[in-house]
């Protein structure tokens, strides 16, 4: 799970795993895997970096990068 604020700043925890795309519209949005759209107030490097620390944690990014999809 990562911590994120919504553009009126209310802060929410999102399951990292349902992430399918991060992009800078300007605003950072956030794709998930059911097609929804998720508009956030952090940057996207920023939650790119809490996506890849959270696989980590939980053992996923070993699977990721495996996959193709990791950048490091």
């Amino acid at each position: 799970m990562i911590n994120l604020n919504r553009l009126n700043g209310e802060p929410f925890t999102l399951n990292a795993v349902l992430i399918e795309q991060v992009q800078s519209l300007p605003d950072t949005t956030i794709s998930l895997i059911n097609g929804k759209k998720i508009v956030v107030k952090n940057e996207a490097s920023d939650v790119t970096g809490m996506i890849t620390a959270y696989y980590r944690l939980i053992g996923l990014q070993r699977v990721h990068k495996e996959a193709g999809e990791g950048d490091e």
